[in-house]
């Protein structure tokens, strides 16, 4: 099976993209968080930070655009491609109520006429491979029939879909019935992308969709980290090999930011959900949320990979 990297802004920069490659079975594809095009400036540092080729070698890596714009999405594209990417997704999938206001992300499947235009636009001029990362619908997911319809007039190399409508957020159940649609009448290959968070997921879904060899995971890699391995019949990784992982990270948000607080924000973003991957270890997860200097917060994490367990040991 292979496994795509969801992007998860904030989390999944190149920094924790880099510590997971160097740690664990590689994902297929790595999705860069989003990009927004700016066309009275260029990158700035953080987004060309996350871009650089040299931030991204020896790994699949796809940057994400959020725009509604098409002149501005080929202008981008432009760019990316001359850094050496070959592959760029559209983010229709983001339910943020500041994203959709502005008519970005999940907002882009809200009016299908101006749907047509932008993709009409997209792909009169992109001279890269095109993929798309969208929800079903706004608030019904019965808008997925027209949505298809629409996808299906374009070549996009692959259709993402999570299978929830934007009101959803990410609560509620995947509708896997739409995603069976999909499956029958895309004609662009198709990935599926929702909550697939352990195995035991993963194996309802394959029962559910026999046969299907490619899913996109965010969450679920997150907490588990280690999901990788256990996806390519390796077993369960130890809490020594996600120890390496997390001091490697932890070394590569110290020289990317200095030190300091903005690393120990990072690391506690990690731990809301690598946290819930070690077995009664909510104790010492909310004391490391309370940690205030990086010393303190070595030492909480050192206590916790001492004592407890991951999931499934």
């Amino acid at each position: 099976m292979k496994v795509y990297f969801a992007p998860l802004e904030g989390i999944t920069g190149y920094v924790y993209r880099n510590a997971y490659h160097q740690s664990f079975t590689d994902a297929d594809k790595y999705f860069i968080p989003f990009v927004i095009p700016h066309t009275k400036r260029p990158f700035n540092s953080k987004e060309k930070n996350d871009l650089l080729p040299a931030h991204n070698q020896g790994m699949y890596a796809v940057p994400q655009v959020m725009t509604k714009n098409s002149e501005d999405f080929l202008a981008l594209a432009k760019e990316l491609k001359e850094l050496g990417y070959h592959e760029i997704n559209i983010n229709a999938g983001c339910p943020s109520g500041t994203v959709v206001s502005k008519n970005r992300g999940a907002g882009l499947l809200a009016d299908r006429d101006a749907l047509r235009v932008f993709l009409d636009g997209v792909f009169s001029g992109a001279d890269v491979a095109v993929s798309i990362k969208t929800r079903i619908g706004m608030e019904d997911p019965e808008e997925f029939y027209e949505l298809l319809d629409i996808y299906n007039q374009y070549p996009f190399c692959e259709v993402i879909i999570h299978p929830r409508v934007r009101t959803d957020y990410y609560k509620n159940t995947p509708n896997w019935e739409m995603y069976g649609y999909a499956l029958e009448h895309s004609k662009n290959p198709v990935v599926y992308n929702g909550d697939l968070k352990d195995m035991e997921s993963i194996h309802r879904f394959q029962e559910k969709f026999p046969g299907e060899e490619t899913v996109m995971i965010g969450r679920g890699l997150l907490t588990n980290p280690g999901l990788t391995e256990e996806i390519h019949g390796r077993g369960a990784v130890t809490k020594e090999q996600i120890k390496e992982f997390h001091d490697r990270l932890l070394s590569g948000y110290e020289d990317a930011m200095g030190g300091g607080q903005n690393v120990l924000f990072k690391m506690k973003e990690v731990w809301a959900y690598m946290g819930n991957h070690f077995q009664g270890a909510d104790k010492y997860v909310k004391k490391i949320r309370k940690a205030r200097q990086i010393p303190e917060y070595r030492i909480l994490t050192e206590e916790l990979f001492r004592s407890h367990k991951p999931i499934g040991f």
